[in-house]
């Protein structure tokens, strides 16, 4: 082959060559692309994830202005309060001690720990303490009105704080109390305020409040 023909020749073998090039370039390139975006989906997917479990985590929690008074260990912690039945896990709890007198004398300790999935309406001992202690000293001493007013405090179910938002429920004392409210502000009957909610005990849910109820009955 002369030389002429050689230089023609090396010239259409670049040119064949070079779109092959270019081409497998490009794979290589979409490839790397596609393996990044691969890369970075699951940690995407994993950041949404933690922020589902940590909103859930959230909502699960105490709320309210007394929860702060709540001891941060032992059996008067919420984890410890967690672990007991509703009337043992409210004995644990010094706000909750007139509340417990009152349930011990209407011999309401075993209904109460051996109910399953309830929410108790708690009053502190400062909601006690709005009654007169006349008054109050002759409920004590009343077994039958006392349990009358105890049973009104409790629903047979759990209660989330989304449920609250307007509500009216079947007491165990037979008539109705209504809630309302939201986020983490709740009212029971239109008077006692929720001071510490969503307290979970092993077979209840419990919503501290600053005033008594009365049953209409």
């Amino acid at each position: 082959m002369n030389p002429r023909m050689s230089r023609i020749a090396a010239l259409v073998t670049a040119a064949v060559a070079l779109p092959v090039a270019l081409t497998a370039c490009s794979d290589s390139g979409s490839s790397d692309s596609s393996a990044k975006s691969s890369a970075s989906a699951p940690a995407s997917a994993s950041d949404d994830n933690m922020t589902g479990v940590g909103e859930t985590s959230m909502a699960n929690q105490p709320f309210g202005p007394a929860c702060s008074a709540v001891p941060k260990n032992g059996a008067g912690s919420f984890d410890g309060m967690a672990k007991d039945p509703v009337a043992t896990a409210a004995s644990h709890n010094p706000a909750l001690s007139t509340l417990v007198t009152a349930v011990t004398k209407a011999g309401l300790v075993d209904t109460l720990n051996n109910a399953q999935d309830i929410t108790v309406f708690a009053p502190t001992n400062d909601a006690f303490a709005k009654i007169p202690k006349a008054t109050l000293d002759k409920v004590l001493n009343d077994k039958a009105q006392l349990t009358k007013i105890l049973t009104y405090h409790v629903v047979g179910k759990r209660l989330a704080p989304k449920d609250l938002a307007n509500g009216s429920f079947d007491t165990l004392e037979k008539s109705k109390l209504t809630t309302s409210g939201s986020g983490e502000t709740y009212t029971v009957n239109d008077s006692a305020k929720v001071v510490c909610g969503n307290v979970q005990t092993a077979n209840a849910t419990v919503y501290i409040i600053d005033s008594v109820l009365m049953p209409t009955s």
